[in-house]
């Protein structure tokens, strides 16, 4: 689908084309009937003066007083003739012109009034200008003819054409330049607005901000309430499912201690219940406070964390954490990345991820960046050498509190604290095999705008 700057653009175009191309076939043909009437008015003037010319002798012979004004008819086929015809026969006729008598058509009237005929000449078609006369007393008229070559007009038509055509054609393309700029520049706000819902998307800003026309402002302004609205309703419900969950942690310390004095007593089957059903709540608790904690977190414009720092400081705490099994972790991250998330979120997030692909490697963990993704995005990819999961584990494993097949420790509720840590920024999170032989994790997150958090927009 092309974008609408494009089709207008095209819509545009096609506009200015048809619209050039209509009024030169108009002011073409408007020419064409100008200039043949010029052409046909010419013929008679010359035609006048010819008739004004001619005189009949003694013996009844048609001779000129003198020569025509104009020269080119004494130039041998020059295009320019006159002939007069009298008895069907040729009695007087121009220098300029050779070969047979003139044909001129026999419906060529019986009056004295001028008739204008297309006719075949020496040179090629003919216009001509013809007018009888009655000379001398003679019963028979008098045919004088004046005649131009058609490829005359046809010159100075095709010449006016082509200076009109490259005029229209540039003319249509300067129409088309024109409205490409217009369309840019009236539709340049579209573009901050993009910019600026990328900026608020980002958290470099809290709200939709910059320089809109009075249309669009009033938009932006109630899209502006609405988000506020919408994040001021989610703070409330993020602090409620806190309040909660930390109003929970009483009774269930409560709880705990009567499992604990059950066991005491020897009932360890009741004990046992006890404990997993608490340690079930527990993570419940733990897994809202830390939603909580990240929508406020989340609200927050202009937050940034360098990548490379909280790999690092992730990468040497577990190092120390899993040195007595000579784990060897590998830190592929370069300096300078920052992504568009809080630095104790990015820190719980890698934490996570790093420290369950250890717990399942056999001997190597790799964490890297992958390059082939979209402008914007930073992929983060972590890999273990261990056992790895089956596909059909990649999903389950992301729900609250489920481990697959009850397989190793914990509380089941890392993975599922990452993803929801992950999509609170705009991110994605996925499982699939790892080159080495185990899990990879890849983790796409926002990447900083330094231009989005100064406020910086584009058209």
């Amino acid at each position: 689908m092309r974008s609408l700057r494009t089709r207008l653009i095209i819509v545009a175009a096609i506009w200015v084309v048809a619209g050039v191309a209509i009024a030169g076939f108009l002011l073409s043909a408007e020419f064409k009937g100008f200039l043949a009437e010029q052409f046909y008015h010419e013929l008679q003037e010359h035609l006048d003066e010819l008739e004004g010319i001619i005189e009949v002798d003694e013996g009844g012979r048609i001779q000129l007083q003198r020569a025509l004004s104009d020269p080119r008819y004494s130039v041998p086929l020059s295009g320019f003739y006159w002939e007069v015809q009298r008895n069907g026969v040729t009695a007087a006729r121009s220098n300029s012109l050779e070969g047979p008598m003139l044909k001129v058509p026999v419906d060529g009237g019986s009056d004295a009034q001028v008739h204008h005929h297309n006719i075949s000449g020496p040179t090629g078609a003919l216009l001509i200008a013809e007018r009888l006369r009655w000379m001398g007393g003679e019963k028979e008229p008098t045919r004088v003819i004046m005649g131009t070559d058609k490829r005359h007009l046809d010159q100075v038509l095709d010449q006016f054409n082509r200076v009109l055509l490259w005029s229209l054609g540039l003319f249509s393309l300067s129409m088309i330049v024109i409205a490409g700029l217009l369309l840019a520049y009236a539709m340049a706000p579209i573009g901050r607005l993009r910019t600026a819902f990328a900026n608020y998307r980002s958290g470099a800003t809290a709200d939709m901000r910059g320089q809109f026309p009075d249309e669009v402002q009033p938009l932006i302004d109630d899209l502006n309430s609405l988000l506020a609205a919408s994040g001021e309703q989610i703070q409330r419900a993020r602090a409620q499912a806190g309040n909660i969950a930390h109003g929970l942690k009483t009774p269930l310390a409560i709880l705990t201690d009567e499992a604990h004095q059950l066991r005491q007593k020897g009932d360890e089957q009741s004990a046992a219940v006890i404990y997993e059903q608490c340690r079930r709540m527990q993570g419940q608790i733990d897994y809202q406070i830390a939603r909580a904690r990240t929508a406020a977190s989340r609200a927050k414009p202009c937050v940034a964390a360098s990548l490379s720092e909280a790999a690092d400081s992730v990468v040497r705490a577990l190092t120390r954490l899993h040195a007595d099994r000579g784990l060897r972790i590998e830190n592929d991250i370069p300096a300078g990345v920052m992504v568009a998330c809080e630095v104790q979120d990015l820190n719980e997030i890698l934490g996570n991820l790093i420290d369950n692909a250890c717990k399942h490697a056999r001997t190597a963990v790799s964490v890297r960046l992958d390059t082939e993704v979209a402008a914007g995005v930073i992929r983060i990819v972590v890999e273990d050498d261990g056992p790895g999961l089956p596909p059909e584990a990649w999903d389950v494993v992301f729900n609250v509190g489920e481990r697959w097949r009850n397989e190793g420790g914990g509380s089941g509720l890392g993975l599922a604290i990452v993803r929801d840590l992950v999509q609170l920024y705009g991110g994605k999170i996925s499982l699939g095999h790892s080159g080495l032989g185990g899990l990879k994790a890849r983790l796409d997150l926002p990447e900083f705008s330094r231009r989005a958090s100064t406020g910086e927009t584009g058209n």
